[in-house]
């Protein structure tokens, strides 16, 4: 790749280095200059620009992101569109992440232009949660090295998914030991489960003697639950203490004790055939993380936690209380990266005036109505949910698609009043929990869902890109996705008018997404457009 200062007469088609403004129009880093933008800078005084050109053999930083990415990710783990050099990897179930180590180093270890950050491995994740992220440094990296860094990543990052379980709880009692304190432990048992979909399927109180233990844990591996955690009423001390020797008489065995977690110090693991039993430290009767999730979590994904699993959790086993923790179900805003919630709205209430009587989203194009095939290009994507606004002929339109029971439909009365009561419509109906919207035409039939995923991977608006729209040699089209902080202003338009003038307006947190389709422009507003689609 070449890097530097350009002379005017061979800058076209370079990558800009950085920002710059030409004819009132800020291009951003990364921009591909066109003719026309070349002409900008000459009329603007500039003789040259700084950078970047891919020579043979470099591929550009968003097909080197991608490739890695789709490399790494194994099961229960999907991708997202790659933009600006980086493509994360998100969970698709709530589970454990698995991260290996090794391969992570590996692939950041051939070339600083290639990195892979990721979570923690064994980390508790959900749905949703951003696991890693790769990130390609420069504008384009050598293809030998992304051969490389795609083949050393197979493996690197995947996700155990949680399996519902039937728990047994058995705790112990002494005389002076108070039922409070056994409740909390179990209500606490209870609540940790019910983040992996397991339950508590017997709790029972027992004394605090050997015999007892033996006689309740050898009930319950009968009974299928498992695995079996045993509360006890004195911290176990010695393999030999109480809760250790009652597994033995049940016919079980003692696989560790102890762990290098702090707190979780003083926990046991043992087995009862197939089941594991776990003597919980003291700590389990508190809210805040240590040894016993690490271990309740991995088994609840079904993966192994035995005396190498144990004795490997030393690094970062210390669990320093930042006074942020709290219980397993305290409903607080989660701080992990994951993917925006952006919902998509599908303006379908059109009365299709320059078609003359024909409704044009019910017109068939390649054997189904118009509009199905904008309906099934949002379905498709990571968009959810999807809210349909229709008003003209609102009956047939649902009808046509009649096999979406999972989009929201919404009626707009005052639909001939224009396309911006639609645009509000669809606002109203918005979760309070969606970060954004993607706005989609339902007469423009060619935009797919690779084109809203990539809008919805470019959305961060901490980074300034709460606008995006995609373009092509420099002219914008459609779909539009933009922030919640903006729906108010949308909701202020009035007419036949979308949000155009807004993305004028806040132009600072605009992206732009090229592409090379005509789909964002390709709309049918007439008899001609829909025979020529046809």
């Amino acid at each position: 790749m070449r890097f530097g200062r350009f002379p005017l007469d061979e800058a076209e088609g370079a990558l800009l280095a950085h920002s710059v403004t030409v004819d009132g129009r800020r291009l951003k880093k990364g921009h591909r200059l066109t003719r026309q933008d070349v002409d900008g800078l000459a009329q603007g005084g500039a003789a040259d620009i700084l950078a970047a050109r891919l020579e043979d053999g470099d591929v550009g930083e968003d097909e080197a992101a991608g490739r890695i990415a789709e490399a790494a990710c194994g099961d229960g783990a999907a991708v997202n569109a790659p933009f600006t050099g980086r493509c994360n990897i998100y969970a698709e179930v709530s589970g454990i992440v698995c991260i290996d180590p090794e391969i992570v180093a590996a692939i950041n270890s051939i070339d600083e232009s290639i990195t892979i950050a990721t979570l923690r491995p064994f980390d508790a994740v959900e749905k949703g949660q951003m696991l890693a992220t790769v990130k390609i440094i420069p504008f384009a990296v050598e293809a030998h090295l992304l051969a490389a860094a795609a083949e050393r990543a197979a493996g690197a990052v995947r996700v155990a998914p949680f399996r519902a379980r039937r728990v047994g709880v058995i705790s112990t009692r002494l005389p002076e030991t108070k039922a409070s304190v056994i409740d909390k432990g179990v209500e606490l048992m209870r609540r940790r489960l019910e983040r992996t979909g397991g339950e508590v399927a017997e709790a029972v109180t027992i004394d605090h003697h050997e015999d007892a233990v033996a006689e309740a844990v050898a009930k319950q591996a009968a009974a299928g639950l498992a695995p079996i955690v045993i509360f006890s009423a004195s911290a176990i001390t010695d393999r030999r203490d109480v809760v250790p020797a009652g597994i033995v008489a049940a016919g079980g065995g003692i696989d560790h004790y102890g762990m290098p977690v702090d707190p979780g110090n003083l926990m046991l693991m043992a087995r009862i055939g197939d089941v594991p039993v776990i003597g919980a430290p003291g700590c389990a009767r508190s809210p805040k993380e240590n040894g016993f999730d690490w271990v309740i979590n991995r088994l609840a994904a079904g993966l192994e936690v035995g005396p190498g699993e144990i004795m490997a959790m030393g690094v970062g086993g210390l669990l320093v209380d930042t006074g942020q923790r709290g219980a397993p179900r305290e409903k607080r805003a989660s701080t992990a990266p994951r993917m925006p919630k952006v919902a998509a709205i599908l303006l379908a209430a059109g009365q299709s005036r320059r078609m003359g009587a024909v409704n044009k989203l019910l017109a068939t194009v390649a054997g189904k109505p118009l509009v199905r095939h904008a309906w099934d290009a949002i379905a498709a994507s990571k968009a959810s949910p999807v809210i349909v606004v229709t008003g003209h002929e609102s009956e047939r339109v649902r009808e046509a698609l009649g096999d979406a029971p999972e989009a929201i439909f919404v009626e707009n009365p005052d639909y001939a009043e224009g396309l911006s009561t639609s645009l509000n419509a669809g606002l109203q109906a918005a979760p309070e929990d969606c970060e954004a919207v993607v706005v989609c035409l339902g007469d423009m039939p060619r935009v797919t869902e690779g084109l809203i995923d990539r809008l919805i991977s470019a959305y961060n608006p901490v980074e300034g890109r709460a606008i995006c729209v995609p373009t092509r040699e420099g002219k914008r089209g459609n779909p539009v996705l933009f922030d919640r902080q903006f729906f108010a202003e949308v909701r202020d338009i009035a007419g036949d008018v979308g949000a155009k003038h807004l993305i004028g307006r806040h132009e600072d947190m605009v992206a732009e997404i090229a592409v090379d389709d005509e789909a964002i422009f390709l709309d049918v507003d007439t008899p001609e457009a829909l025979e020529k689609l046809a």
